[in-house]
This record gives structure tokens, sequence and C-alpha cells, in this order.
């Protein structure tokens, strides 16, 4: 699978080699083993500069009551198209990401939510997208969170995008 032969990096940094599948599963068995309880959001971002757009998709590990830290994948893709599309486009790399770790997040008994970063005000450009988006993401049977709750797009992924 593609998502299993990409780079993934922290926040400070920090290049990982490994799928995002077994960062998943080591993360949650060391969390747990410290007694953290984890919610896991899912988001992505993406900023356009000329012909190309710059995409960003963080995994964010959410230790209740103490924190939380991140996996961000970047991409870069040359392509000129609409605000939709680019909106859903960040949508289906989340929803990517997500269905290739829920399996590990349900064994382990793991929350997660699917963040896309589209406003809920029809004054910004971004809504367009916003019943598509949910209607993908709720159709996958995942919890979806939009702006201003969506922090794992419009804030993780948007650091480094």
């Amino acid at each position: 699978m593609e998502t299993q032969q990409e780079t993934w990096q922290n926040l400070n940094g920090k290049i990982f080699h490994q799928p995002i599948t077994q960062l998943v599963e080591e993360a949650i068995i060391r969390e747990q083993n410290n007694g953290y309880r984890l919610k896991v959001c899912v988001g992505s971002d993406s900023h356009v500069y000329g012909d190309a757009i710059n995409y960003a998709t963080a995994v964010v590990f959410i230790r209740e009551g103490k924190g939380a830290f991140t996996f961000i994948r970047k991409q870069r893709e040359m392509q000129r198209i609409s605000i939709k599309e680019r909106m859903l486009n960040e949508v289906n790399k989340s929803v990517e990401i997500a269905y290739a770790i829920c399996s590990i997040l349900d064994t382990y008994g793991v929350e997660m939510e699917v963040h896309a970063d589209i406003n809920t005000d029809p004054e910004f450009k971004s809504n367009i997208a916003l019943k598509d988006a949910m209607g993908y993401i709720l159709g996958m049977g995942y919890v979806f969170k939009a702006k201003p709750y969506a922090f794992a797009s419009s804030n993780c992924a948007d650091m480094v995008v």
C-alpha cells in the first residue's frame, strides 16, 4: 500500500522510516503501558504555491490530561484544481490514513476522529466542500470534525504545510 512506504516525521523534524501502521501500534503500546488513555485524530491541510499544492497529513495522539504528540506526512503535487477539489483531496488523504490505522486502533480500544480543514461558516470558500466531506467521512464510519474543532488539520498539519 502506498501509505506504507512514505516518510513520516514529528513536529521536531525527526524522520521515521517505518510505515504509519507500525508507528501507530508502537506508540499505542508505549503510551498505554505508561498508563495513558489515548484518542487519535487524523487531519490534512494544504497550501497552494503557483502550480504546486503542498499537503500535510497529521496523526495526532492525545493523552487524556497529559498533552499530545503527532506524526506528519508531507506531499507535493503539481496541479491546478478548484478549492472544492483541493478540500476533498485533503479529506481523502486523511481518510486513507484513517483506513490504514483503524483496525490497529480498534484492537487497542483507541477512539479516532477525522478532522476536515473546512469552515462551517458559509462565508468562507472552503465551505463549498463541507457536505461532501462530511458525507464521505461519516459514510466511512468515522467521527467527523470541522473547523473550529478540527485541530489536527487546521493546527497540526497547518504548521508544516
